[in-house]
């Protein structure tokens, strides 16, 4: 069971970028839960939510691909169907994230929105850079990136 359930906590952890070396709690609920060992491969499906402190993470389904060294070896993960992040001073909102733990770039497609106390971008594509601390709104694809912003 313990075996099953590590996909689990090193999605969360993927999921914000941090360091297995500085685990936090992780609360993971999904109304379905499977995992393919010979596709290498964990479904999270349902109503997905992922906790940890400072970050929630909606979803109606996640994706984790690891590789040969099991799930402990995260390759890559998609959340769909109407993907919510939310951290303690803004929320994103998209369609899909992928997330490359080897590059640590997280990239939200899809109808994008970021919403907090000074304002709201919307566009196609968001690209979090975790290694750097860098974010890139582009319209990528088609579309324009668009703000409003209230001055404080």
């Amino acid at each position: 069971m313990i075996a099953r359930l590590a996909p689990a906590l090193i999605l969360a952890l993927a999921l914000t970028g941090a360091s297995l070396a500085a685990p936090a709690p992780v609360e993971i609920s999904a109304n379905e839960f499977t995992v393919e060992e010979s596709a290498h491969q964990a479904t999270f499906a349902g109503d997905v939510v992922v906790k940890r402190p400072g970050m929630t993470l909606w979803a109606g389904k996640v994706v984790v691909d690891y590789g040969d060294g099991g799930p402990s070896n995260i390759v890559s993960f998609v959340a769909t169907g109407g993907v919510r992040l939310q951290t303690n001073d803004q929320t994103a909102k998209g369609d899909r994230a992928d997330y490359d733990p080897k590059t640590q770039i997280l990239r939200l497609t899809g109808n994008v929105t970021i919403t907090n106390a000074s304002g709201t971008l919307t566009g196609p594509q968001l690209v979090l850079n975790l290694a750097d601390n860098t974010t890139t709104f582009s319209a990528k694809g088609g579309g324009r990136v668009t703000g409003v912003f209230t001055p404080q």
